[in-house]
């Protein structure tokens, strides 16, 4: 008996939060590797392990890098396309810069060939070592012009630092200029030491904090505005910001240094970002659609790590929206981010 449980339709879903991890890392090309130059190590079958620093990080599966395999588990998600990304530890913004822009244009073309050989089924967004700004918007140009990404995937927070923070809007300028899109993933968040429990609450419970204080940070520091064509979105479906928003708005309203400093209102302001699905929920989808606008939401899955939703599209359908909201969560509104013609499937 077949084990599909999406109903006979369209499989026309396209998933933006997806990632990547290499087969193997590269040598370093230098004289002497960082410590924590990632390296791979032998693990059961058909997985393998991340190292990092001589330990551990993750124990993946192969379809972080077999593209067939991943290919032949889109239909069943109801995807016909999957937007991958690297792993976000592999971002490596604590690396020197050189460093980490010779690990990230690895990564960067290993992508390019799963894209190159999906027949379709697989975009890219590419990495930059934006510890160093002018080297980031060199390796941007690279993955936009040379690569044919849509755009890149960036940490919540660069070395502690909030992607609102001033001294990356050179990076955003360049984003805007060049029509890549930013999608933002949570990585080392703050709050860790608040929490009690094993680690892989970090994923399930700091993940989202961090990107929701990233997104706290892009509005209040007014980057939308400035830059009205930028596309960014954030994973995680905007982590905590759907619940921060009305305290943000409300605030707004009553601290004069706030009203002085948020050129536009929150809630507006909120309602140009994009954000994915991936909130394992149909009761929070239907608050996110409310709050940040049916037009703003888009599939992710976290694929193929052990923690990501097995049944994205079925959840949005499930959902009760009505059959145009529905369409511009499954596929519309990542046609409109990754700036691509309507998906169509045969």
């Amino acid at each position: 008996m077949s084990q599909h449980k999406h109903h006979p339709g369209c499989a026309c879903g396209i998933d933006a939060h997806a990632h990547v991890v290499p087969e193997n890392f590269p040598a370093y090309m230098g004289s002497k590797a960082p410590a924590d130059w990632p390296a791979m190590a032998a693990a059961q079958a058909c997985h393998r392990n991340v190292m990092i620093s001589g330990k551990v990080y993750r124990t993946v599966s192969d379809r972080c890098w077999d593209t067939a395999k991943r290919i032949a588990d889109l239909p069943e998600m109801g995807l016909a396309l999957q937007v991958v990304s690297p792993m976000p530890e592999l971002l490596s913004y604590w690396m020197q810069p050189a460093d980490a822009q010779q690990l990230l244009r690895f990564l960067n073309d290993q992508i390019a060939g799963m894209v190159a050989e999906s027949g379709g089924a697989l975009a890219g967004l590419g990495a930059v070592p934006l510890q160093d700004i002018d080297l980031a918007i060199r390796e941007l140009e690279y993955v936009v012009k040379v690569l044919g990404f849509p755009g890149v995937e960036i940490g919540s927070n660069i070395n502690g630092e909030p992607i609102g923070a001033p001294k990356f809007d050179p990076f955003f300028e360049a984003c805007e200029a060049l029509g890549a899109c930013v999608f933002v993933h949570a990585i080392r968040p703050a709050g860790m030491d608040r929490l009690v429990g094993p680690p892989a609450l970090q994923q399930v419970l700091a993940y989202p904090g961090d990107v929701g204080l990233a997104a706290a940070s892009v509005i209040t520091s007014n980057l939308l505005p400035r830059r009205p064509k930028l596309r960014i979105a954030f994973s995680h479906g905007g982590g905590t910001l759907g619940l921060l928003l009305p305290r943000l708005q409300q605030g707004w309203g009553v601290f004069p240094a706030l009203k002085e400093q948020v050129s536009e209102a929150p809630a507006e302001q909120a309602r140009r970002l994009f954000y994915d699905t991936l909130v394992f929920d149909e009761h929070a989808l239907r608050y996110l659609v409310q709050a940040f606008g049916p037009t703003q939401l888009l599939v992710g899955t976290d694929y193929p790590f052990n923690f990501h939703d097995r049944t994205p599209v079925q959840r949005i359908e499930a959902a009760g929206f009505d059959a145009d909201t529905t369409a511009l969560l499954v596929h519309g509104n990542a046609e409109r981010f990754l700036a691509r013609q309507k998906v169509t499937t045969p």
